[in-house]
């Protein structure tokens, strides 16, 4: 008797077994059991977020950056810090909320160029004392557009709207040079919260009855941009496979196939 049951158990645990690898290699398999989630988060009046831990569990391996790649990074991320720094500035100068909340927004922006600069490795990933660039287009555009948002906060609303077309016209054409999946996914959701942003000011100006006519992308565009909802982005699948210079390095990380392990 002692015998039957302890084959009985053996079996039991055999066929337990099986069903269990069976249903490992199943979700092994089955690419639904992966988690999506977005990379912006985009709040009621536009602001936009990058969620930057998301936006690294996206990331996939590729190619190192070639030196085009690195010196569009190493401009993005100065231009990103413009915002933010003017947009301190003028926030000083006026107390308008809409300054402060896309500042720390814009803070956020340069955070994820940082953390992309640091998965490739780069050394790139300095910043200087706010308002103050080592790059003289940058440090001469700084000075001219707080001279400019100074005079009047119809102006100030006039040179944010100004920055963020300068944002999207920069990422446009950086998109359309890289092949880079990891490049294209952070500038993508930079350039939607770069038209976010511009559909605050948007509202600001509309609010003050000013037109305002943009001067680096078209007008077509630009009314394409302002006459449209506020975008959220989409989701993304987190991998959880960084290059180990950042949060998310390992397979292990996150739901879905980790929780099958074969010894």
């Amino acid at each position: 008797m002692k015998t039957n049951v302890k084959n009985i158990a053996i079996s039991g645990f055999l066929a337990a077994s099986l069903v269990l690898a069976g249903s490992c290699q199943k979700d092994m398999l089955n690419s639904d059991n992966a988690q999506y989630a977005s990379v912006l988060e985009v709040s009621a009046d536009g602001t936009s977020t990058v969620i930057n831990t998301n936006m690294q569990l996206a990331f996939v391996e590729t190619p190192e950056l070639t030196e085009s790649e690195l010196a569009s990074l190493v401009k993005m991320k100065d231009e990103e810090r413009l915002a933010r720094d003017v947009y301190s500035a003028l926030n000083q100068k006026w107390g308008s909320s809409v300054f402060s909340r896309i500042s720390t927004a814009e803070n956020n922006h340069l955070n994820a160029i940082i953390r992309l600069l640091q998965y490739y490795g780069s050394s790139d990933t300095l910043i200087g004392e706010a308002g103050t660039f080592g790059n003289t287009d940058f440090q001469t555009l700084y000075t001219n557009l707080v001279a400019n948002g100074s005079v009047s906060i119809e102006e100030a609303f006039k040179t944010g709207a100004l920055i963020e077309e300068l944002d999207i016209k920069d990422l446009s054409d950086a998109l359309a040079a890289t092949s880079n999946a990891n490049i294209t996914l952070v500038y993508e959701n930079l350039e939607r919260g770069s038209r976010n942003h511009l559909r605050s000011f948007y509202n600001q100006l509309s609010v003050l009855d000013i037109v305002y006519t943009p001067t680096y992308i078209t007008q077509t565009e630009y009314d394409q941009i302002v006459t449209s909802s506020m975008e959220k982005g989409k989701q993304y699948k987190m991998k959880g496979n960084g290059k180990g210079n950042g949060n998310g390095n390992g397979n292990k990380k996150g739901k879905g196939n980790g929780t099958c392990v074969n010894n």
